[in-house]
């Protein structure tokens, strides 16, 4: 609530304003970016597919005194009728892409989300992940031109101790080259904005994430 633009991180540069606008935040997870954003004005819809981050989300917000939406559905599986060409702007972070095995389909939905003159803003891991552990996410290294999917651990579960991180449920995993990723904004419609690419956290002379803006 103190600092809600800190909280945003370097994601806060690629918006033009806040107030008075639809923010479609995909795989928005616990709420940790819906609720700063929610507290600069604006109106924000989390897609995730977890009843608990929901659940957290929204006591958060609560605790936080503003609203959120939250729609708990598969993203592909998004409401059309009600949410196309809603939203001012469609917002992803912290790395999702590889959720999706057909990255085409996936960016489309994003872009049927979006009003005319609407912008995407995707920020996710840099495929260099696919060959090296730069992030020391403990997942297998593989070709940059791999097209396979391959089961990998949740999110967040090296983190906890081995007995518990032996029973959690596994993933299924595509991860994409650049241009995968750059062909399919432009050719499901979007004008291309903004490529930008950030070191890694382990290591600031590589890059490990990047960001896209695209227009509608």
């Amino acid at each position: 609530m103190e600092a809600p633009l800190k909280a945003l991180k370097k994601y806060a540069d690629y918006f033009d304003s806040y107030t008075d606008i639809r923010i479609a935040n995909i795989c928005g997870s616990c709420g940790k970016k819906a609720i700063p954003l929610a507290l600069l004005g604006a109106d924000v819809t989390i897609f995730d597919i977890s009843e608990d981050n929901r659940k957290y989300a929204l006591e958060t917000a609560a605790a936080a005194n503003v609203n959120i939406n939250y729609e708990v559905c598969d993203i592909l599986d998004i409401d059309t009728k009600k949410y196309g060409s809603y939203f001012d702007v469609v917002f992803m972070e912290g790395g999702i892409l590889h959720y999706f095995h057909d990255i085409n389909e996936f960016m489309n939905i994003m872009y049927y989300l979006l009003k005319q003159n609407g912008k995407m803003i995707c920020s996710d891991f840099h495929p260099f992940t696919k060959i090296a552990d730069i992030l020391n996410f403990q997942q297998p290294s593989m070709s940059y031109f791999s097209t396979d999917v391959f089961e990998g651990e949740m999110a967040h579960a090296r983190f906890f101790e081995e007995e518990i991180r032996n029973k959690m449920p596994k993933c299924l995993y595509r991860k994409y080259t650049m241009s995968e990723i750059i062909n399919s904004v432009i050719n499901c419609g979007f004008t291309l904005k903004k490529f930008d690419e950030h070191p890694a956290w382990t290591n600031d002379k590589i890059p490990g994430e990047f960001t896209i803006v695209a227009a509608k």
